[in-house]
Order: C-alpha cells, then sequence, then structure tokens
C-alpha cells in the first residue's frame, strides 16, 4: 500500500502561487490548474483545501493586505515623537506600500476585484481601517484619512512616474499636510486590528462546505 505523502506546508504554498500568478497574469488568468502546477501540488488538493476561486482569492489578497499593513504599523509602532511619525510616512510611500511591481500589480488587482463584486470590498475596507488606525496612533482621526488618502495616491503616482527628486516632493506634501494638523504622540504599542473573513463570505463558504 502507497504511503500518504506529508505535505504540511501545501496550504501555503498554493496561497503563495497564486498571489505569483495574480502579479504575472492577474486574476483573469489565474485558474486552479495553473495555480497547482506552479505550487507544484496535484490538481486534487486545490478543492480539498480550498472550497473554490473565490476562497482561494480571499485568502490570498488577505495574506498580501495583512503584509502591507504589517509594514505600516511597525513603522508607526516605532515612532515616538511626530517627527519620527512624519518621517515614517515618508517612508511607506517610498519604499512599503508599491516597492516592487508585484506588490503594485496586487494592489489595482485587489481594488479591480473589489470593485467589480461586493463580496471581495471589504477586504480594501479593512486594508484602509488598519492603515487609519496605525495612523491614529500619531494623528487626529480626519487627518489620518486624509494621510491614508495621500500615501495611496503619491505611491501610485510614483509607480508609473518616478522621478530623482520624488523624496524631496513627498517629504514636502507630507510636512504641508501636517503642518498645522491636530497630533498627539502615543507611546509605542502593538496595534491588533486583524483583516478577517466578512460575515456574508463566512456564511458563503459554510454553504458550501455543507
Amino acid at each position: 500500500m502507497a504511503k500518504r505523502r506529508v505535505d504540511p506546508d501545501r496550504r501555503d504554498r498554493i496561497i503563495e502561487a497564486t498571489l505569483d500568478l495574480i502579479a504575472a497574469e492577474g486574476v483573469a488568468g489565474t485558474s486552479h490548474r495553473k495555480v497547482a502546477a506552479l505550487a507544484d501540488v496535484p490538481l486534487g488538493s486545490m478543492t480539498y483545501h480550498f472550497a473554490g476561486m473565490d476562497e482561494l482569492l480571499h485568502e490570498a489578497f488577505t495574506r498580501f493586505a495583512t503584509r502591507i499593513s504589517d509594514r505600516f504599523e511597525r513603522r508607526m509602532n516605532e515612532a515616538s515623537t511626530i517627527e519620527a511619525a512624519k518621517e515614517a510616512v515618508v517612508e511607506m510611500i517610498m519604499e512599503d506600500t508599491y516597492g516592487d511591481r508585484d506588490a503594485l500589480v496586487l494592489t489595482l488587482e485587489l481594488y479591480t476585484l473589489a470593485a467589480r463584486q461586493a463580496k471581495f470590498r471589504h477586504l480594501t475596507h479593512d486594508w484602509m481601517m488598519r492603515s487609519r488606525r496605525a495612523f491614529e496612533r500619531h494623528f487626529e482621526p480626519d487627518v489620518a484619512r486624509q494621510l491614508d488618502a495621500l500615501v495611496e495616491g503619491l505611491s501610485i503616482h510614483r509607480a508609473f512616474e518616478p522621478r530623482d527628486d520624488d523624496r524631496e516632493l513627498v517629504s514636502n506634501a507630507v510636512d504641508k499636510l501636517l503642518t498645522e494638523a491636530p497630533s498627539e504622540t502615543v507611546a509605542p504599542s502593538p496595534v491588533d486590528v486583524s483583516i478577517t473573513f466578512s460575515d456574508e463570505l463566512h456564511e458563503t463558504v459554510s454553504k458550501i462546505h455543507r
């Protein structure tokens, strides 16, 4: 009798392969067969670990959004003064948001998916909320929302039109926004805000598994 292959990392590899495939071919070019081949797993294991493509996409984009949010939170947690927080925001724009092509593509693919299908929209909403809560460690909620929009907008512009004076432009934009903005210094502490399944998707997944 053949021994069953033990592969505890299989589910994780499938998720990572999904992100790699989306970055290369987009959501439209992603299929169970392609993901299985890239992850080097049997095609049948796809439905064993995930009820369908929607669940797989949800898991993959949740992992991606969590990674970016974790970077934001680390920077804001490490900033102990307002000046340090301002510099952290600049570094987010320069390094963290779209630090490479794959991050840019994955973000835009997620936005497109969420715009087309409401059941994925909570992912982008939760991502924005985590970013704002990180900023709120040092700035008022309204300012945090403006910062979130500034980080997003400047990051996209830099991705498509990089310039030698980007750091100076970004620094000036952040400084201008925060010059007279209400702020408060908060002692760094871990931020516990996770991105999770929405109730709607939980119910959908549960029905599939019944």
